[in-house]
C-alpha cells in the first residue's frame, strides 16, 4: 500500500514543463569543448585582422569600389563593423550550424537520447529547451564578435564616429543603436541556417552530418543566389538578403531589404522548426 501512495504522489507531482529546465541545458552545453573552441576563435579573429592591418598596411578597396573594408581602420565602430561584414557570410554561419545541429545528434550518438525520453522528459520538452539554448548560444556568438572587435578595434584606433565609405559619419550613440540592429540582423538571417541544422540534428546519429549538411546547403543557397540567369527568383532566397544590413549603416538607413530578408529567413526557420518537432514526435528512437 505504501508503495502505491508513493508511486501516486510521484505521478501527481510530475510536471512535464518543469523537465530539463533551460539553466541545466545552458551548463551542460556551455561546459562542452566545441562551445568554448568556437567562442574562442570569434574572440580571436579581431585581434588576427588588427595584425593583418599591421603587417600588411591600410586596407584596400576592390578596384573602383567603395566598401566598409575602406574604412575598417578609422576608429573602433568601423573595425567592429568591418568584422560583421567579413563574417556574416560564412564565419558566423558555423557557430549557427554547430548548435542547432550538433544538439539532439550528439545525444543520439552518446545513446544518451533514449534515456533523456526515459526520464520522462516530453519529446517537444526535449526539443523545445535545445533550440531555445542552441539560439541562445548563436545569438551569444554574434553578439561576442563585434564587443571583442569594438574593444580591440578602439584600443588599437582609438574612440571615435562610424565613420561612411561614401562620405558622411555616425556619432557613436547612433553607431552603437545601428551596429546593434545589424547584429540582431545577422542572427534574424542566420535563422535559416539553424532550422536547418536543427532538423536535419532530429534526423541522423551523426552530429557531423547535420552540422555539414546545413553549413553545405547554406553555401548552395550563396551559390544559387550568384546566378544571375535565375533572376527574380532570387529574392526567394535567404542568402540573397543577407548583406541588406548594409543599408542600416547610412546616414539615412533603408529598411525595405531589412524586411524583406526578414520575412524570408522567418518564414524558413518556422517551417523547418515545424517539420524537425512533427517529425521527431513520430521517431522511433533507439539510441
Amino acid at each position: 500500500m505504501s508503495t502505491l501512495t508513493e508511486r501516486t504522489e510521484v505521478a501527481s507531482g510530475y510536471r512535464a514543463g518543469r523537465t530539463l529546465p533551460l539553466r541545466v541545458e545552458l551548463v551542460r552545453q556551455l561546459k562542452r569543448r566545441r562551445t568554448l573552441v568556437m567562442f574562442g576563435i570569434l574572440a580571436v579573429l579581431p585581434f588576427v585582422l588588427v595584425a593583418a592591418f599591421a603587417i600588411g598596411g591600410e586596407p584596400d578597396g576592390r578596384g573602383n569600389r567603395i566598401t566598409l573594408m575602406d574604412t575598417a581602420t578609422a576608429s573602433g565602430a568601423n573595425f567592429a563593423a568591418v568584422n560583421l561584414f567579413v563574417s556574416a557570410g560564412f564565419l558566423l554561419v558555423i557557430p549557427v550550424a554547430l548548435f542547432c545541429g550538433d544538439t539532439v545528434a550528439s545525444e543520439a550518438s552518446w545513446s544518451s537520447l533514449r534515456y533523456l525520453l526515459a526520464a520522462p522528459v516530453p519529446r517537444a520538452r526535449l526539443l523545445w529547451s535545445k533550440l531555445v539554448v542552441a539560439l541562445g548560444l548563436s545569438l551569444a556568438a554574434m553578439v561576442l564578435l563585434p564587443l571583442v572587435a569594438l574593444a580591440v578595434g578602439t584600443a588599437a584606433y582609438g574612440w571615435g564616429p562610424l565613420q561612411i565609405p561614401t562620405g558622411g559619419s555616425l556619432d557613436t550613440a547612433t553607431a552603437a543603436q545601428r551596429l546593434l540592429v545589424v547584429v540582431a540582423y545577422i542572427f534574424v538571417s542566420q535563422l535559416v541556417t539553424a532550422g536547418l541544422a536543427f532538423w536535419l540534428s532530429t534526423k541522423t546519429d551523426a552530429p557531423l552530418g547535420a552540422v555539414g549538411g546545413a553549413v553545405g546547403l547554406t553555401i548552395v543557397g550563396n551559390v544559387l543566389d550568384a546566378v544571375t540567369a535565375l533572376g527574380d527568383w532570387r529574392h526567394f532566397l535567404p542568402a540573397h538578403w543577407q548583406f541588406a544590413w548594409a543599408d542600416a549603416v547610412q546616414p539615412r538607413p533603408e529598411w525595405s531589404g531589412m524586411i524583406q530578408g526578414t520575412a524570408i529567413s522567418v518564414t524558413y526557420a518556422l517551417i523547418l522548426f515545424a517539420l524537425a518537432f512533427r517529425g521527431f514526435a513520430r521517431k522511433d528512437v533507439v539510441s
